[in-house]
């Protein structure tokens, strides 16, 4: 089957440490820490206190006050990230019935749920309204993304924990590329930092118990322990090059690989042997054509926990071998904390414009050297270089490995 190239043409991002691209990215190459005392509720007897939530966002400079008001804030992100993604596209005119949407989610309507189950609580059953399982449902973004376009071509929402992200976009990548659909909208949106979900997590101490935010996500270094909860959505734009080609749009990347494997090890914990981790990378590599000395920047999953970050590090050792020392590395974590299931598609975005500009985000509030960590994570401020290649690891509970591999564009024609 002659597969079909897809390309990147548009990026949106609703983070903590800025909304829309353009600011998301320079706070990235600043350096900005988006991590504080947790304000949507009050975390006094919780584990953990600190969350990277999003700041001033407002609903409405996207969508009508009406409808925001029935959407679940994990919806109101993915509603502003699409219709960025598609502003910074531009994209007018398309076959509906040839333009799909994949856009996932890992808890949903988090805060419908705890806010559902407090009315159930005090007032009963039939105080519930009606607008409360369309809040709820993990499709609900990628469903009404799709009313708004009049997008009527595939439809789908992954759910695969903290790689789900990736997973959206890969499944995106393979719809274009056999030919299902000229464009897709995808990517995914979490909004979690709710009383339930947050104290289920504190429960499993994977959550750093640290008070201070430049203690709190510090990926690789030798002190790290635990994550950070963030919250947010990216949406990109994939399309048929020939498509993009033909309306004449700006191209940021070539989409290139992808590799999607499990662990099969454990419900929480990696594999010690790094064999899922490093599997995905190599199949992401072969489905790229690409020899590992080709790739120049990896944006790590990079969670700030023990394991998760000794594992990926001894993964990117196994697969590169001695490219692995002049590997360029970081994580976006370490200032905008995990965002969950949007962690792969915020990242994957900011990967693109790495590519595009030849900038590398640094990896924040890394101090101490980890032997278990021995790579070049990107810790004194954004670097500059030319980047033909770059990768992006996402790593989920339950074992899901995603990895997705950009080109630059038009170099890679």
């Amino acid at each position: 089957m002659n597969e079909h190239r897809v390309v990147v043409t548009g990026l949106g991002a609703v983070t903590p440490i800025g909304t829309g691209i353009e600011d998301f990215f320079a706070g990235l190459l600043q350096g900005k820490n988006g991590i504080a005392r947790v304000t949507h509720f009050d975390v006094t007897d919780y584990r953990s206190k600190l969350a990277a939530e999003v700041k001033d966002f407002q609903a409405e400079n996207w969508i009508d006050s009406k409808s925001a008001r029935r959407m679940d804030r994990f919806t109101q992100f993915s509603m502003a990230a699409s219709a960025m993604a598609m502003e910074d596209s531009g994209l007018s005119s398309f076959d509906g019935n040839r333009a799909g949407v994949v856009i996932g989610s890992g808890i949903g309507g988090a805060q419908a749920l705890d806010e559902g189950f407090s009315q159930l609580s005090e007032k009963g059953p039939r105080s519930l309204s009606p607008f409360l399982v369309s809040r709820m449902l993990v499709n609900m973004s990628a469903a009404l993304v799709s009313i708004k376009y009049g997008f009527k071509g595939p439809l789908s929402a992954p759910s695969v924990a903290c790689s789900t992200g990736s997973n959206a976009i890969g499944d995106a990548f393979r719809i274009i590329q056999r030919g299902d659909a000229d464009l897709i909208l995808a990517g995914s949106s979490e909004a979690c930092i709710s009383p339930l979900p947050y104290g289920a997590f504190c429960s499993t101490r994977s959550m750093t118990p640290s008070e201070s935010a430049e203690n709190a996500s510090r990926p690789f270094d030798r002190d790290r322990d635990g994550f950070i909860m963030g919250e947010g959505a990216g949406i990109v734009v994939l399309e048929n090059l020939e498509h993009a080609v033909q309306r004449g749009a700006r191209i940021y990347a070539e989409l290139a690989g992808y590799g999607n494997t499990a662990d099969a090890y454990h419900l929480t914990a990696p594999d010690p042997e790094s064999s899922g981790m490093i599997r995905v990378m190599l199949v992401a590599l072969e489905d790229a054509g690409l020899n590992p000395e080709e790739i120049g920047y990896i944006n790590a999953h990079g969670t700030s926990t023990v394991l998760n970050d000794k594992c990926e590090s001894a993964a990117v050792l196994k697969v590169f071998g001695e490219h692995a020392s002049v590997l360029k590395i970081s994580s976006n974590k370490s200032m905008i904390g995990h965002l969950m299931a949007a962690a792969g598609a915020v990242e994957f975005a900011a990967m693109v414009k790495s590519i595009s500009t030849g900038r590398i985000p640094p990896t924040i509030n890394y101090r101490e050297p980890d032997p278990d960590c021995p790579l070049d994570y990107v810790t004194d401020g954004a670097e500059s270089m030319e980047l033909n290649a770059a990768m992006s690891n996402s790593f989920g509970f339950g074992g899901g490995n995603s990895c997705l591999i950009v080109k630059k564009y038009p170099a890679s024609q």
